[in-house]
């Protein structure tokens, strides 16, 4: 176990911080980390929160809006700024007033490296299911009784936050490509999920993307190891090029999963086989043989997860995979995953109204729609197979894009992974950091769509069409990572307006953000509420 005074200890660079948007994801779980670690913090965003007033409670300095003033926050100010290369731009007055003052300005994940240090690391990658196996892997390390520290890109539903400063000398945290940024780390283990095409916006080409999965794993120690999904081309490729490059430095490559893709991974140890997989009406079981040279003898478990969908699974191996190289106990870790609640805006339960479930979800890639959309569909197949449920509901994907340049170029690929539902409804672009482009809106996806599929530019209505089109048994799905998150409430209580009055009594079911409870836990969909 790694010496407690090493890891708690801070270097003299990150004992007076200043965060410039502390607010989002990733940087609210730093400063988390930071403050537990006897950091002083401040910070600003642009807008107040929950998050923000959390890390207010924990000591952190926090003023709402940018100006150079908030540079003034802690006494003899800070030493270094952190900051994002996505949502934050270079003419941002702080960032401005820091050059100026000459403090060094570093981006958030050189400042998690650097917390990384003396620990253990296990990194989870890949375009797809970061999220969600990381925070598998954490929950699984605590069912086995340990405090790993971590840094998820969302909100646990078992604790309730997203990093986390432990004693137990261990790191899990994703490892984000989308800027390049993952190799600023150096870990003992890394799990890639798979690999497909996102992010152009950056990189340029397909060859430049995938290239940097190559480099990164290039960066793991000596004797670590590389975990790649064989269900998945770009993973499995990715293996067998680490295997062939990296064996002389004693790096482990192992794979998991049904072995579609093995003939691309020559020189991978296929140790997690994937014999079957089975949904259900809250979430699937798969059936699993692990080998050597993970385990001494093979031996077979069942592998149970509250979240629907196959490629739900496969995360759960592929972190089941990772914690075990670490030294966690394989029967415990297993049983861990089995326990895992969910995480915020992965597939999240907001309610139920009138016999219709309304779930949140962030997907925002053709890939990530069509694996959720269809983990939905399972759902409401085993519903309507199951005993005496007399539900045919159908699947109803409320969609909104992100990022002009990403809709421009994948509009034909979101169509057909939302021709996966029975009916959507498509908002218009949320641009985030970007201008939008002449021509560019949802439109061009609801255009090219073969199932029904109505055009909403207006958000202010749109919960309002949603409910039109929905009928008791239904389960509706807001995708995206923009706002449409806020529209879960919306739509519930939309449905209160539409459904019959027979239907409604005892079925209204809120989250926090609605009104009431009320539904049984037991038929939640994935009890992730």
């Amino acid at each position: 176990m790694t010496d407690p005074g090493e890891v708690d200890s801070l270097p003299e660079q990150l004992r007076r911080v200043h965060m410039v948007g502390i607010g989002g994801a990733g940087m609210s779980g730093l400063a988390r980390i930071l403050l537990a670690r006897g950091g002083q913090v401040s910070g600003s965003d642009a807008k107040n929160s929950r998050g923000i007033l959390e890390l207010r409670t924990r000591g952190a300095r926090i003023q709402v809006g940018h100006d150079p003033s908030a540079l003034d926050q802690i006494p003899g100010g800070p030493s270094v700024i952190v900051t994002t290369h996505a949502a934050i731009p270079k003419t941002n007055p702080e960032l401005v007033a820091a050059r100026s003052r000459g403090i060094p300005i570093l981006l958030r994940p050189r400042v998690l490296a650097e917390l990384m240090a003396g620990h253990r690391t296990l990194l989870i990658a890949g375009t797809h299911g970061k999220t969600s196996t990381t925070s598998m892997a954490v929950v699984a390390l605590q069912h086995c009784g340990q405090d790993p520290s971590f840094a998820i890109g969302g909100e646990l539903n078992e604790s309730g936050t997203n990093a986390h400063h432990g004693h137990d000398g261990v790191f899990v945290a994703e490892a984000d490509e989308s800027d390049g940024s993952l190799l600023e780390y150096t870990p003992d283990v890394v799990v890639v999920t798979n690999i497909d095409v996102d992010h152009l916006d950056f990189f340029g080409t397909i060859e430049r993307y995938v290239a940097v999965f190559d480099d990164f794993a290039d960066r793991i120690v000596d004797g670590g190891t590389l975990v790649v999904c064989l269900d998945d081309p770009g993973a499995a490729a990715l293996g067998g090029r680490v295997a062939a490059r990296l064996g002389d430095r004693g790096v482990a490559v192992l794979g998991y999963g049904e072995g579609v893709h093995a003939g691309l991974a020559p020189g991978v140890h296929h140790v997690a086989h994937l014999l079957s997989w089975s949904a259900s009406a809250t979430g699937g079981q798969a059936r699993v043989r692990f080998t050597a040279p993970l385990v001494d003898e093979p031996s077979e478990f069942t592998v149970g997860l509250t979240l629907p969908g196959k490629h739900m699974s496969l995360n759960g191996i592929g972190a089941i995979i990772g914690c075990a190289r670490l030294g966690a106990d394989l029967a415990g870790v297993i049983s861990g995953i089995g326990a895992f609640g969910g995480v915020h805006r992965r597939f999240e339960f907001r309610g139920r109204c009138g016999g219709v479930d309304v779930i949140d979800d962030y997907a925002h890639h053709p890939t990530e729609v069509a694996a959720v959309l269809t983990a939905a569909r399972d759902m409401v197949t085993a519903r309507t197979d199951g005993p005496a449920t007399g539900r045919a509901g159908r699947v109803i994907a409320v969609f909104q894009p992100h990022l002009y340049s990403r809709t421009m170029e994948f509009a034909g690929e979101f169509a057909t992974a939302l021709d996966h539902a029975d009916a959507a409804v498509i908002a218009d672009v949320y641009g985030a950091r970007e201008q939008p482009i002449p021509g560019v809106s949802g439109r061009i996806i609801a255009d090219r769509m073969h199932i029904p599929a109505q055009f909403a530019p207006d958000l202010s209505r749109l919960a309002a069409q949603v409910a039109q089109i929905t009928r008791p048994g239904d389960i509706v799905l807001t995708l995206g990572a923009g706002d449409i998150t806020m529209q879960g409430p919306e739509i519930l209580a939309a449905l209160e307006n539409v459904m019959p009055e027979d239907i409604l009594p005892g079925n209204a079911a809120r989250d926090d953000a609605g009104a009431t409870e009320g539904a049984d836990e037991s038929d939640r969909p994935g009890r992730v509420s």
